[in-house]
């Protein structure tokens, strides 16, 4: 191998990295790290709640924690009596996956938008949380 071949291929293998290193999320780590904030009870769930159930822990559970329990030092639980319906009403779960929130009630930072859900997930995602809240006596 030549010396043009051996720089051209240092550069390509530096290039790479610097690709994957800038693909990598400084967050994820954190995520996946936490305890959960709180016990939630879950019912037997069924129709859009059971549908909702598959689409947050694909979607939302990484960083609300599996049952929406929260996860310490990452983000809130929704089972919880601020996000009851009379405090943030359904709409605020859809604006909430599409705009982001700025930290207010915890002291998590803000949350992003959340990527490829439609307005029926979230739908499903809120009969989810609104039956866990239920089940755990938040109405």
């Amino acid at each position: 191998m030549n010396r043009s071949s051996a720089l051209a291929i240092f550069i390509v293998a530096v290039a790479a990295s610097g690709a994957y290193l800038l693909t990598i999320d400084p967050e994820a780590e954190k995520r996946a790290s936490g305890p959960p904030i709180i016990q939630v009870k879950v019912p037997v769930l069924d129709g859009a709640a059971l549908e909702g159930e598959a689409i947050f822990n694909a979607k939302c559970a990484t960083c609300h924690g599996s049952d929406a329990a929260g996860k310490d030092e990452v983000a809130p639980p929704l089972v919880h009596k601020i996000y009851e319906p009379s405090h943030h009403g359904d709409m605020a779960f859809l604006l909430a996956v599409r705009q982001g929130v700025r930290a207010h009630h915890w002291p998590f930072g803000d949350m992003p938008p959340v990527e490829g859900l439609t307005e029926r997930d979230v739908a499903m995602i809120v009969a989810y949380v609104r039956t866990l809240q239920r089940e755990n006596g938040i109405h």
